[in-house]
């Protein structure tokens, strides 16, 4: 009997072993991939997609909030993608609400959204490495749209982000890692996967294998140099650095973006114990996408992936910032797609042996804070200000020296124009934050570095490198492709423009409206367009992406439009950054001084962005954001369809302008930060003179201490309202403007901000299509301030729709009563008085100012109006179109 049982003891300890056994013949090899979502990551994606599912079975994509792209949009993109490739069967993990406490305890769910370094009990926060990311055009606008071509090409299926139903990229992680062996790609910073290290020791025996795109060790850019005849005025940009942060290398030049996107969580999977392949700069730079390929690729599109990859990257191509695309777009993630998959492949690989790139062992750390170590002056919140530092790091330790606090740092600027940031001399380099450092020592670890891209074996063929073969045949292959587009999934798919015919009514008050994407916002359009052409002729809106939304939000705003008929309304896209707060070296980047008062997940941007998991519902408009451009507007080349390209809101503005009959002028309801209204201002004497009034849906004047404001995230600013604290800049300026200013601050919003109560008159309205989307959206919003303390503040939004009923209501039904003083708003770069008002019978301007309003007058008065049948939806929802596509038109 003891026999027996140490018999049957022994056969499952080998049966544990063979499952636990690295590439066990006959079982595929389990993957989780963990990306930002840029263009080069869902190449990477679709090239994993299309291996051998004998051999490979992609389990989970965890997306990376802290990186190129935001998450409502990127989480929605991934849906898509995998419909597109009939493969809703993976699990997709994004955000969390978790946070990490300041004495170190990590509590479940933390969302990613900052760097571990910046995480705290909240998804608000500062954007120390985040702000090297581009934020408008060439950055995350075009990555979330993929330069608007997501939209024109994707279909759209039935799985979408939906407000704490969406699975988290922890849970995500911990389901798939629990299930057994896993080999886990990062294709983005490190910062989910860092923190599932940190949180789950114990699963660390799962995950067979860590594949890092990310780090320059040896690298050299080979962006920027000069020619080799070039004349002494030349200058060189990036040129041999080791890093490739492009916006940034004045101060750091060593560092890569993954990897500088959170260098503590770089640090800790890299020191987990578990193997790791690393595929830094020095193997992709050596794999630049060539003219041949790109000529190669155009030729070889036959499944639907190879499509949208090609679409993507002749985009890139044709909106890059200068004439060395070759020699400056590198194939970075798709790239670690490709070599890790083949070193897989092979079973007991210890030397990494594979088709794609030539590998060597080094010994690695990564770089997380700056020598001296053991200093405290207030750049590292792991160690200043606590008497025990955080997840018990040593004092003197490597991560206890200065942390780059942002773009500029004076720590890291020096004068001959290349950072500094001292950390350790080797080799004559001095290394930095988010350096992945070849170091001699204990602190090095023994990594399977890829050192460069082999040749293509095939030396007749066009294609140099050997991945550029594969990844054609591979994305070509006819096995597991994409069921279709966004246009070919329809049997009757067609493009129609609405336009309202208004032939035979007078316009009434030329109207602008500004908006910052907020559901609000929304819920104020849809009234804004109920309202009789007679009474309300919406001219045009400005889209303003300094408030509660980022600026691929603006696709919502056209599809919003489409549905109810009014695509001859121009859109235009206002600046990305509040007054004074882009980089003045390179104004495509810049501060998050205000807006990182805006939560990044729940009841924040990721709400915002998806209109809280409702904007999919919407019927999708032919017109959206693009990347198109021309010469004519100040690109460096003419794409394709440059009469696609988004106009700016000043653009828009001037058109309204230019439109006007002889004396008539135009009156503008901004919802949001008044950055695109100060810009009108500042622009152009005879751009701001046609303005009749400015109706501003903002500011707060307190009477009593206990009244306070509404700036979230910053207990230093207990009095400001949050338009006016989002760019307090642009608040003095149009404040001092003298124009015609009716203000409608946050204490009488505060007055019709009942869920109950709107939701009951909306009940009661007849049931047009609009009426039954703004019912949904509030509901939901009611419901979400009910079960989730992060959505404490919802009640804001419905605030935010009295300006469009004031208006054009009638005072004598709403009640409305007014006041008139003399106000000052204060803008002094103080974090805790921007944004305030404040009387001022001497300096102040004078505003008119919202003093009561009805509640039940104006709940019944927005409801109504949505109900009403004139100017109502002409087409209601997705599903209508699915079906209107769906059968021949009659």
């Amino acid at each position: 009997m003891i026999l027996e049982r140490c018999v049957c003891i022994c056969v499952c300890i080998v049966i544990i072993r063979l499952i636990n056994a690295k590439g066990v013949e006959g079982l595929p090899h389990r993957i989780l991939l963990d990306t930002d979502v840029d263009t080069d990551d869902f190449f990477a994606l679709l090239y994993i997609l299309k291996l051998n599912r004998s051999e490979f079975d992609l389990q989970a994509v965890t997306i990376n909030t802290n990186g190129w792209s935001n998450a409502g949009h990127a989480v929605n993109h991934l849906y898509d993608i995998l419909y597109m490739m009939g493969r809703d069967d993976i699990a997709v993990g994004v955000g969390g609400e978790g946070g990490i406490l300041e004495d170190g305890t990590i509590l479940p769910n933390v969302g990613g959204y900052h760097p571990i370094i910046e995480q705290g009990n909240s998804t608000a926060g500062y954007c120390r490495y985040r702000q090297a990311i581009p934020v408008g055009a060439g950055g995350k606008l075009d990555i979330d749209t993929n330069f608007g071509i997501r939209k024109s090409f994707l279909p759209q299926g039935s799985r979408r982000y939906t407000p704490l139903r969406q699975p988290t990229a922890q849970q995500v992680m911990i389901d798939k890692i629990s299930a057994g062996p896993i080999t886990v790609f990062i294709i983005g910073s490190n910062t989910n996967f860092g923190i599932f290290l940190m949180s789950n020791p114990h699963l660390k025996r799962n995950v067979e294998h860590i594949y890092i795109m990310g780090g320059g060790v040896r690298a050299r850019n080979p962006t920027d140099c000069c020619p080799k005849n070039s004349t002494l005025s030349c200058q060189p940009g990036q040129c041999g650095d080791r890093g490739n942060i492009f916006t940034d290398y004045t101060s750091n030049p060593y560092a890569e973006f993954n990897i500088f996107g959170d260098p503590f969580a770089a640090y800790q999977v890299i020191h987990s114990g578990i193997p790791v392949t690393l595929v830094p700069l020095d193997a992709t730079n050596t794999i630049p996408i060539s003219s041949n390929f790109y000529e190669e690729f155009e030729k070889n599109q036959h499944t639907y992936e190879a499509q949208y990859c090609f679409k993507s990257l002749k985009m890139t191509h044709d909106t890059w910032f200068s004439d060395q695309f070759f020699t400056s777009y590198f194939m970075w993630d798709s790239f670690l797609s490709g070599v890790a998959t083949s070193i897989m492949l092979k079973s007991n690989n210890s030397n990494g042996e594979n088709e794609f790139a030539e590998m060597e062992y080094m010994n690695i750390t990564v770089i997380t804070s700056n020598e001296p170590h053991g200093i405290s002056d207030g750049s590292n919140p792991f160690f200043d200000g606590l008497k025990k530092p955080k997840f018990n790091l040593k004092r003197n330790g490597v991560h206890s020296g200065h942390v780059q606090t942002g773009l500029g740092d004076p720590f890291c600027i020096v004068k001959n124009g290349k950072g500094r940031c001292k950390v350790i001399a080797f080799f004559g380099f001095l290394f930095m934050d988010g350096y992945t450092a070849e170091v001699s020592g204990r602190e090095g670890l023994h990594i399977l570095v890829a050192v460069r891209a082999k040749p293509n074996s095939d030396r007749s063929s066009p294609l140099n490198r050997e991945y550029f073969r594969s990844f054609l045949d591979v994305i070509n292959l006819q096995e597991h492709t994409g069921k279709f587009n966004f246009t070919t999934e329809f049997p009757h798919y067609r493009e129609v423009l609405y336009k309202p015919d208004f032939k035979g009514r007078k316009p009434g008050k030329n109207v602008v409206f500004d908006m910052d994407m907020s559901a609000g916002d929304f819920l104020a359009l849809f009234y804004l367009l109920k309202l009789p052409v007679e009474v309300i002729n919406l001219k045009a809106i400005l889209v303003t992406p300094t408030g509660w939304a980022n600026a691929a939000t603006i696709d919502v705003v056209y599809d919003l439009l489409h549905m109810m008929g009014r695509d001859d309304i121009p859109v235009g896209l206002g600046d990305v950054f509040a007054l004074n707060q882009s980089d003045l070296i390179f104004p495509a980047v810049g501060d998050c001084k205000y807006s990182r008062a805006i939560p990044y997940g729940s009841g924040g941007f990721l709400d915002s962005d998806t209109l809280y998991g409702l904007a999919r519902d919407l019927p999708r408009s032919p017109r959206r954001y693009t990347a198109e451009n021309s010469v004519e507007f100040g690109a460096p080349r003419d794409t394709d369809h440059p009469e696609l390209r988004q106009p700016l809101a000043l653009e828009i503005w001037e058109s309204v302008i230019t439109s006007l009959e002889s004396g008539s002028k135009v009156t503008i309801l901004t919802n949001g930060p008044l950055t695109n209204v100060a810009k009108i201002i500042l622009s152009d004497k005879n751009l701001s003179y046609p303005i009749q009034d400015i109706f501003i849906v903002g500011g707060h004047i307190s009477s009593r201490k206990t009244d306070k404001g509404n700036v979230i995230n910053i207990p230093s600013n207990e009095y400001a309202e949050l338009n006016m604290f989002l760019d307090p800049l642009a608040a003095e300026t149009v404040l001092h403007s003298r124009h015609n200013i009716t203000l409608i601050p946050l204490n009488i919003q505060r007055e019709v901000c009942h869920f109950c109560k709107i939701l009951e008159s909306l009940y009661l309205a007849n049931k047009t299509p609009e009426a039954l989307f703004a019912r949904r959206l509030l509901s939901r919003m009611h419901r979400l301030k009910r079960t989730h303390p992060r959505y404490q503040h919802m009640d804001t939004f419905l605030g935010e729709i009295l300006g469009a009923v004031i208006l054009a209501g009638d005072s004598l039904v709403l009640k409305a009563t007014y006041g008139v003083r003399k106000v000052q708003v204060l803008a002094t770069g103080v974090e805790s008085e921007d944004g305030q008002i404040y009387m001022d019978q001497n300096k102040g301007s004078s505003v008119r100012i919202l003093e009561h309003v009805n509640p039940l007058a104006y709940y019944d008065t927005f409801a109504n109006q949505l109900g009403e049948e004139k100017q109502s939806a002409v087409i209601g929802s997705f599903d209508e179109q699915r079906r209107m596509w769906s059968v021949p038109r009659i």
